[in-house]
């Protein structure tokens, strides 16, 4: 089969956009927006959702789950324009609410392509739990984040940081550095002309394949955490 791609029409209708952002100027180009720019992403979606079943079947890849809207929820932020200037595609994990715990993630936009995955905005009690599975676990996690391939495919780990180790975890902790971390993210910015490229879906696949460990690791106290009997 064909990769998925975008065309340089997907790039300059989100161009378009960034100059047009208004709700009469989008309904006027609905179709075209249809057609060169949800319509690649969801062929996107629906690839994934066949590659995901070989290296990390419990990854959530559809078009309802994984597609964000392209109006922006204007209700609690200054900036009121109605428009997202991109197109973005979430890969959550089965069992685990869209916006909770570790996942995969990509958009386009006329300035970048941002593909990568990991734990962006954790809660705080996801956030310890976490740490306490790692705290356990740093060998299994160092395998992971300092493998030769993950650190050449994604730079390495990044994300927020404490200045100290937490509360609750020895100062001297072998993985001391890592528990430092608020947030867990790996990802690669490309040109946003990348997206046009025959490439470019092999290249999303292979950075996703490594990432996968991460969100896994990530992902595992969350799923065997206890539910509170009062959000039941």
């Amino acid at each position: 089969m064909p990769s998925p791609r975008f065309t340089p029409k997907t790039l300059s209708f989100l161009r378009a956009l960034k100059r047009h952002n208004d709700r009469e100027w989008f309904k006027a180009r609905k179709a075209e927006y249809a057609r060169h720019v949800r319509g690649p992403m969801v062929a996107f979606i629906e690839r994934f959702a066949e590659d995901f079943r070989e290296f990390a079947p419990e990854l959530v890849a559809s078009e309802r789950v994984s597609l964000y809207r392209v109006y922006r929820d204007t209700r609690f932020s200054p900036d009121k324009t109605p428009l997202k200037t991109h197109i973005a595609a979430n890969f959550p994990w089965k069992g685990l609410p869209k916006h909770e715990g570790a996942g995969l993630y990509f958009h386009v936009s006329p300035t970048e392509v941002w593909a990568g995955g990991g734990m962006y905005m954790p809660q705080t009690s996801q956030l310890h739990l976490v740490r306490e599975h790692l705290a356990e676990n740093h060998t299994r996690f160092r395998a992971i984040v300092e493998s030769p391939s993950f650190k050449r495919r994604t730079g390495g780990l990044d994300g927020e940081r404490l200045q100290r180790v937490p509360r609750g975890f020895p100062a001297g902790h072998p993985a001391a550095e890592y528990l430092k971390f608020r947030q867990f993210l790996a990802g690669v910015e490309y040109p946003p002309s990348f997206a046009t490229s025959p490439r470019f879906y092999a290249t999303l696949l292979t950075l996703f394949r490594e990432i996968a460990p991460l969100v896994r690791f990530l992902n595992e106290p969350l799923l065997t955490a206890p539910k509170d009997p009062l959000l039941e």
